[in-house]
Order: C-alpha cells, then sequence, then structure tokens
C-alpha cells in the first residue's frame, strides 16, 4: 500500500471537501484497508459521465487497496433524496426501482473492479425497521438543524411544500453508514448535510464516526449547466463509441482540464500537467480533446474503441465523408403526396432524423439539411422523388444521417 501522502494525493484529486482531513490521515496511517461507502438511488435507467463522477474516485480506492461497498438504495429510493430539490420527488413503485438497480449496476461495472466490489441493498436493514427503531433513529436529529440545509431553508422561507417523509431520507442514509461500519462516505458536492449526518449518528452510536468526502457536480457539454439528461448535454455510458466521441469533442475549451480530472484515467501528474497547460496558454485544447475523448470511450467501450471512433470522426468530419455505419430506411416506404412530391419533414421524423415533423421544418428551416450533400434551402418542405431514391442520403446537422435502400 502506497504511503500517506502518496494516498492523499490521488485521494484530493477532483474532490471538492473532505470533512475533516486530518482524520482521514488517521485512519490511513493505521495501514489498514478502508471500508468507502457510495450510495446511490437508482431512480434512473441510464447514467451518464456526471454520475460516473464519485463511481471513478470510488475506483481510485480500490486502486489504492481500500474496500469499497456500493449501496443500492432500494430503500431510500422509495423516498427519494430531497437534496438540490425545490420540490418533492414523485415517488417509484418497488418495480422500477428494482429495474433500475440492475441496470445501474450494470453500468458501473464499466468503471468498478466488481471482483472487489461489495454490493448491498439498504432496503435489506431499512424496510424491516420497526417503529421503535424507527423513533429511535429519529431522535438522534433536530429538525432545527435539518431545516438549515439550504433545499429545506429555501423551500420553508418560500412557502413551497416539504413532505414530512423527506426529512426521513437523511436519518435513513446516515443508518446505512452504521449498518456497513463507513469509514469514509462519498458523494456530490450537494450530499454534504447527509453525509455529516452520518458522522452524527455513527457517534451517536458510539462508533467512529465515517469522513465525509464530496466531488463535484460535473458541467454538461454547454459549459455552464451541470450535466443532465433534462438539460441535453450529457454524455451516457451507454452511448454508442461515435457518438460518444463526437460529444466530448463538442465540449467548450475551458471544461476540458474538469473532464481530464473527473472523468478520464489519466495519472494525477498527468492532469496536474494539463491543468497547468491551461492556465499559462501553452496547451492545445484541440489536441487535448481528442486525446481526452480516445482515454473515455476506451474506458465505457473497450481498449481500441476510441481510436476507431476517432477515426470515424475524422472521416466524417475532417474529410466531409459519410460514415459507412450509418440507419438505413427502405425506399419502398418514402411516401409521394397527390402532387408527387415527398414531404421531406415527414420523411426525416420517419427516419428518426428529427423527433417530430414539427421540429424536422424547423432543422430544415435552419439551413442545417442535406440531401446527398446539397443543402436544403429553407421553407423547402416538398422534394423530386428523384433525388431520394435509393442510395440518397439525408443528413442533419454533422453526426445525423440515414441512406435510402
Amino acid at each position: 500500500m502506497l504511503s500517506v501522502d502518496e494516498q492523499l494525493k490521488v485521494i484530493t484529486s477532483g474532490t471538492m471537501q473532505i470533512v475533516p482531513l486530518d482524520e482521514l490521515k488517521k485512519k490511513l496511517q493505521k495501514g489498514e484497508p478502508l471500508n468507502i461507502k457510495l450510495g446511490v438511488d437508482p431512480t434512473s435507467p441510464d447514467l451518464h459521465l456526471g454520475h460516473a463522477v464519485p463511481l471513478r474516485k470510488m475506483r481510485q480506492f480500490q486502486d489504492l487497496g481500500h474496500h469499497v461497498t456500493l449501496i443500492i438504495g432500494n430503500g431510500t429510493a422509495l423516498i427519494g433524496d430531497p437534496s438540490g430539490r425545490d420540490s418533492t420527488r414523485p415517488p417509484l413503485t418497488e418495480e422500477q426501482v428494482e429495474a433500475n438497480a440492475k441496470t445501474y449496476v450494470e453500468q458501473a461495472a464499466k468503471v468498478l473492479d466488481m471482483d472487489k466490489t461489495t454490493i448491498v441493498h439498504n432496503g435489506d436493514w431499512l424496510k424491516p425497521l420497526n417503529l421503535q427503531s424507527m423513533l429511535h433513529l429519529m431522535s438522534q436529529f433536530n429538525v432545527a438543524r435539518i431545516l438549515e440545509r439550504e433545499d429545506f431553508h429555501n423551500r420553508y422561507v418560500n412557502q413551497q411544500s416539504i413532505a414530512l417523509h423527506e426529512f426521513i431520507y437523511p436519518v435513513l442514509q446516515a443508518y446505512d453508514s452504521v449498518v456497513i461500519k463507513a469509514d469514509l462516505e462519498m458523494g456530490g458536492n450537494d450530499q454534504i448535510f447527509n453525509l455529516l449526518a452520518g458522522r452524527d449518528l455513527m457517534r451517536a452510536e458510539g462508533m467512529e464516526p465515517q469522513v465525509a468526502l464530496t466531488v463535484p457536480l460535473l458541467v454538461g457539454l454547454d459549459g455552464h449547466k451541470k450535466m443532465s439528461k433534462s438539460y441535453g448535454n450529457y454524455v451516457g455510458l451507454t452511448d454508442e463509441p461515435n457518438d460518444m466521441y463526437g460529444k466530448l469533442m463538442s465540449i467548450a475549451d475551458e471544461i476540458v482540464p474538469m473532464y481530464f480530472r473527473l472523468c478520464s484515467t489519466v495519472s494525477i501528474d498527468e492532469m496536474d500537467a494539463i491543468e497547468k497547460s491551461f492556465k499559462d496558454g501553452t496547451a492545445d485544447p484541440y489536441k487535448s480533446k481528442r486525446a481526452l475523448a480516445r482515454n473515455i470511450v476506451d474506458l465505457y467501450h473497450g481498449e481500441g474503441a476510441g481510436a476507431a471512433a476517432e477515426a470515424a470522426f475524422d472521416a466524417q468530419f475532417k474529410r466531409a465523408e459519410i460514415p459507412d455505419d450509418i440507419p438505413e430506411y427502405p425506399v419502398a416506404n418514402v411516401a409521394v403526396n397527390d402532387q408527387g412530391l415527398v414531404y421531406l419533414a415527414k420523411l426525416m421524423a420517419d427516419t428518426k432524423l428529427a423527433a417530430s415533423v414539427g421540429e424536422a421544418r424547423r432543422f430544415i428551416d435552419g439551413g442545417g439539411v442535406k440531401i446527398n450533400g446539397e443543402a436544403v434551402k429553407a421553407k423547402s418542405y416538398n422534394i423530386d422523388p428523384a433525388a431520394l431514391v435509393a442510395g440518397a442520403v439525408i443528413q442533419h446537422g454533422k453526426r445525423k444521417f440515414v441512406r435510402l435502400v
């Protein structure tokens, strides 16, 4: 096992808070593997790079020789984490939670060494709790302290609803730490209250309290808002290699160092050097983005996938070639209207180049649609079918194609 200072160099890289740092040092000085806890509520079946940030930190702990425990919150997910929320989460059914949990573990396996990962479900100990046990746990917490949380405080002063069961969430998350005897719990920076609640409860139960470690929320592809599916600025862990590479090449230059730090597998020294080059102006952002995209695609799709995606990207964008493996659509399904023309907006919706006819019309009017490399003029919704024979390629933007067959 590495020295304490060597371990801290890795552990502190890309973290927001470690509370308290001196206790973490004391734990490491014992020279024994720590039990690192990460709890995740399977509220969605699909993960993106933002979700993977704490998983990457967990993998670093594994590589340092520590034990990691991944808690699937099939109990807490029935309440829903109120952290950062301005309204009560809609409840999930047990069936939804279980289905999401299965896909979560499958995607987490792309980051963690599953042979060295202990997976538990907190429903196993939360659901059997009786009234006496719940009252004991809740008696360890103060409502005034909970109302100091920024999210609850804001909802309270703005006279927005706070459901009583939401107060129980940090209590149950804290109890998870007691059950698994966590030495350190990690989570997003919006989780700090919940992590500190775990310290309080462990101390009240006569246990050595856990250390709280938070990681930053990953900024999305737009360079401004946090990565989120609702904002459309995300890279999914199950995105196809070419899509993943293309999305990463689109990120703003100023967040490249953050992505290396939080999402890649390069060494800490390499991360430091990249960060320094961006600060002193010696970086080549385009070259750095290519290296970043290769690294991340390799991480989620296997070694060599990044180079293949880069080659496809170059063929498509640098040499303006049409990729070989684009979706196909039967010419026989292309409808001709009473005027003997093809309504292009409907065809684009049918071929999934647009989510709807209305969206397709907006794409056409924006000048982003091509047929066989020729731009379609704005308001040109009806097209001569002679241009849409077998082999014709319809393109929207830089990454969406369909070939008629």
